[in-house]
């Protein structure tokens, strides 16, 4: 980044200064990076507009670059890099040229790197919110259950209720409190950022995982259902929180309601980004392990999911597009991928390399011998799968789907009384594979 004093600068709202920022531009500036904290559909178009009337606006190109990077779509990533290459061209603060530096490591694929920058950060600007947003969804990414608690702890004494985002960084320790199973502090945590601000999408989005870790459908049910208001309309999350809705229909048993959610809100054929497609494939295959008939939804899904075969990005995405197309029998697409991630996981530039060869391909493996009617060697993969499973990245609640569908190969070589396949049963406990 160019490292000469830059001009005098406006302030963001909680007091961080801004180079390069006109007071026309910073009003789009704020609505976006509040849209992008508080999980509300815009963000992207305010940046541009923040853009379009201050070119020379450094954390606004660095905004667009966070919102692009931040996901585990490698086109979409790499969209990123000429707002990189303008904002280390521009003035630039301390804080704002270690903005650049993590992001630069990010599309390096040198996430220790990204880490130590946005660590430095912290420490330096505890108040950063974007900073502390691309943190903790990393740290999620990577399965890094303990560091996505103690970072949000460690900044949450320089916050306070006075601060605009303040319902948004309770939230991130609400989820992180419930990813290390401290569930009744993570509701009362989640209920105090709904307090200071009753559409808090990200909250309403932690009650939806504690109600499902608790194991408490109606009350959960419930819930989503008289806060619809708060995430079901103008929140980027909205899909997924449909996803949670079905899945305490699937705990009452009534496929029917999920199968009806999945049609109306989770996919009903739309395009899709990747974290779409990943709740549809994640939705329709506890359907089919529940023997509901897919008539023709997985082989939608798995056209959806075929640009994505050869992307070697991320394991939990290469996971899901493993069950989309097993799901359809598209044996040559769960070929191609299995292929492409044994030739790619040497490479060092890997996004998850070590994740994929651990689990990421033993899991795939499984899943297409699960397809193949193979459930001896199914179970005996997943039986085999490392206590280091949660770093696959998503949540607990998301990958139980690996239990349930080791369950499910298991309860089927008891069907045809296989010896060896019921041997797998005990080589590993649940948590080996959904913690």
């Amino acid at each position: 980044m160019n490292t000469r004093t830059p001009s005098p600068s406006l302030v963001d709202c909680r007091g961080d200064a801004l180079s390069g920022a006109t007071p026309a531009a910073l009003p789009h500036y704020e609505r976006a990076a509040a849209a992008f904290l508080h999980w509300r559909e815009g963000a992207e178009a305010q940046a541009l507009a923040a853009l379009a009337l201050a070119p020379g606006f450094t954390m606004a190109h660095v905004l667009l670059a966070w919102l692009r990077v931040n996901g585990r779509d490698p086109a979409r990533v790499r969209s990123a890099h000429p707002h990189v290459a303008c904002a280390a061209a521009l003035p630039g603060n301390a804080r704002e040229r270690l903005h650049v530096a993590a992001l630069q490591a990010a599309l390096a694929d040198d996430f220790a790197l990204m880490h130590a920058h946005l660590a430095q950060l912290l420490r330096m600007a505890p108040r950063d919110a974007l900073a502390l947003q691309t943190a903790h969804a990393f740290d999620h990414f990577a399965g890094e259950e303990a560091m996505l608690l103690a970072r949000v702890e460690a900044v949450l004494p320089a916050w306070s209720v006075e601060l605009p985002g303040y319902s948004a960084v309770l939230a991130m320790h609400a989820f992180a409190l419930g990813e290390n199973s401290r569930h009744e502090r993570a509701e009362h945590v989640a209920r105090s950022a709904l307090a200071i601000d009753p559409l808090e999408a990200r909250a309403h989005h932690v009650m939806a995982h504690v109600f499902e870790m608790t194991q408490r459908p109606e009350a959960g049910l419930l819930w989503m259902r008289e806060h619809a208001a708060a995430w079901a309309s103008g929140s980027a999350v909205s899909r997924h929180a449909w996803w949670h809705v079905a899945l305490f229909e699937l705990a009452r048993d009534n496929a029917a309601a999920a199968l009806a959610i999945y049609d109306e809100h989770v996919r009903g054929g739309r395009p899709g980004a990747i974290g779409d497609l990943i709740d549809a494939a994640s939705l329709l295959w506890r359907l089919k392990l529940r023997g509901v008939p897919d008539e023709g939804r997985f082989a939608e899904l798995a056209l959806a999911w075929a640009p994505h075969a050869d992307d070697a990005y991320c394991s939990f995405s290469d996971i899901h597009a493993m069950l989309a197309f097993v799901g359809a029998g598209r044996h040559g697409l769960a070929r191609s991928l299995e292929i492409g991630l044994r030739r790619k996981v040497a490479q060092p530039c890997l996004r998850h390399g070590a994740t994929t060869r651990s689990v990421g391909l033993p899991v795939i493996r499984a899943l297409a011998a699960h397809g193949r009617g193979d459930d001896a060697l199914a179970a005996q993969l997943l039986a085999r799968v490392p206590p280091l499973a949660h770093r696959i990245g998503g949540s607990r609640a998301q990958r139980a789907l690996l239990q349930l569908t080791r369950q499910h190969a298991q309860q089927r070589c008891a069907a045809r009384n296989d010896v060896v396949c019921r041997s797998a049963g005990g080589r590993s406990s649940p948590q080996s594979i959904s913690n």
